[in-house]
């Protein structure tokens, strides 16, 4: 990805995002532009308006940490679009290595399948950056058994969100998912900007999806540590799960989820069903720690 078209693209946007009253600044006259001027911000962050015109054309090689946590706090950045901005940076400021490819198939470590397959009352799994399922437990296979029906591996989430016509059913709030998983996306392509893998498939959406490509275009970044998540799940009906995501220390660039129902609800009734309904899966796992092959959940246990 072009490094300082990423920058100039970022830092436009989130400039058009601030009104002069949000930053505190008197309002005189007709304005052309939308949000604040480039001197504005300038203004804000303590910098000439030459320096930072510099830098929204997309060159921040050499920008020091506190110029841009200055900058940070002018455009009003949270934590996710703050780190961003320093992943931008970095990049900028280091010589650029070839496009690699990442063992996005390779399994995870087997003390980690381990730790998924001990969390047997909580669906639970593990994915990269681009938002691959790498590894889950029985639970979550089961939760996440509609994008497991596609045989491409391995399983991706934003794909299924963007291309598959059952995502609409099965996720009761595609619209929120689908804005979460671009905002991940461009998250990651600031974090891990020569991962030809992940170009490959913010083209392939890009390419294939007229909404991904609106969200896309926002450049929205996102940090998903703690929410909600809603299914309507072909077996057991509506769910409300609560969630939580940890990055996994020893393997960077992974990330754990684990999720549960409010106890005494009928989201809670229905992970007691839903394992139920997993059970009568095949029995027999594969080498990857999943269930083997599934039945068609046409009726509820």
């Amino acid at each position: 990805m072009d490094n300082r078209s990423e920058v100039r693209e970022f830092l436009t946007s989130r400039r058009a995002k601030i009104t002069p009253q949000q930053a505190g600044l008197p309002v005189a006259g007709h304005r052309r532009v939308k949000g604040l001027r480039r001197e504005e911000v300038a203004m804000l962050a303590g910098v000439s308006a030459e320096y930072y015109a510099r830098m929204e054309r997309g060159n921040l090689s050499g920008t020091s940490e506190a110029v841009l946590d200055s900058l940070s706090r002018a455009l009003r950045l949270d934590a996710s679009e703050r780190a961003h901005l320093m992943d931008l940076a970095r990049t900028a400021s280091t010589t650029r290595g070839p496009a690699r490819r990442h063992g996005t198939t390779r399994p995870v470590r087997p003390a980690l399948q381990q730790l998924l397959d001990a969390m047997t009352d909580a669906p639970a799994f593990i994915r990269n950056g681009r938002l691959d399922i790498l590894a889950t437990n029985r639970l979550g296979k089961a939760l996440y058994w509609p994008l497991f029906q596609d045989p491409a591996r391995p399983v991706n989430m934003a794909r299924y969100q963007f291309l598959d016509p059952g995502a609409e059913q099965y996720m009761t709030e595609l619209d929120h998912q689908r804005a979460a998983a671009a905002a991940l996306l461009r998250t990651e392509a600031g974090r891990d900007p020569y991962n030809r893998d992940l170009s490959d498939l913010i083209g392939e959406l890009s390419t294939r999806s007229e909404d991904f490509r609106s969200l896309w275009a926002a450049h929205d970044v996102r940090l998903h540590h703690t929410g909600l998540k809603r299914f309507r799940h072909p077996a057991v009906g509506d769910l409300t799960l609560a969630f939580e995501a940890l990055p996994v220390p020893t393997d960077p660039g992974l990330t754990l989820t684990a999720m549960s129902a409010e106890p005494g609800t009928s989201s809670a009734d229905g992970l007691t069903l839903l394992a139920s309904w997993a059970a009568t899966l095949d029995g027999s796992r594969r080498p990857d720690g999943e269930p083997g092959n599934d039945r068609s959940p046409s009726h509820r246990p």
